[in-house]
């Protein structure tokens, strides 16, 4: 009998330490807020896309909120305001706002594309395009301020 209260004793000690161990082991480890803001939601940026699906932020302790600006002076304007962390715009966005006195200007870290993704699409075929063609023509671009509404 004396075994088994004691049996019974040293496994009530070993499960009252051993709870505050496994509590902390279960404790999740806390992610870090992040206002991601882009200036557009791009197939240029489907890596960004895969890694917040699978959950690539998450494993490196960010708790990453896209957010889609539809333009660089909304971005910049987020990123200036503290509502967004970062912001994915062209490098011109920071000029500008370096040129209007921004009292703590941006710094820009990264390039996002290694080419322009902008491209041309028509409702016919034009095997012998020349840019001449849109003269007179109406272009509509993708968002506001991204290109010339007449040429």
């Amino acid at each position: 009998m004396k075994k088994k209260w004691t049996a019974a004793i040293l496994a009530a000690i070993l499960a009252v330490t051993a709870l505050p161990a496994a509590a902390s082991a279960e404790k999740k480890e806390e992610l870090t807020k992040v206002t991601l803001n882009e200036v557009a939601h791009s197939i240029f940026y489907a890596p960004q896309y895969v890694a917040v699906e699978e959950g690539y932020f998450a494993e490196e302790g960010l708790d990453l909120e896209l957010v889609t600006g539809f333009g660089a002076d909304k971005v910049m304007t987020a990123v200036l305001s503290g509502e967004a962390d970062i912001g994915f715009m062209g490098a011109e966005a920071s000029i500008y706002a370096f040129q209007e006195g921004a009292n703590d200007p941006v710094v820009n870290f990264a390039q996002l594309t290694q080419r322009a993704g902008n491209f041309l699409v028509a409702r016919e075929e034009m095997p012998s395009f020349t840019w001449e063609d849109l003269k007179g023509h109406k272009v509509l671009g993708g968002r506001k301020g991204v290109g010339h509404l007449a040429m």
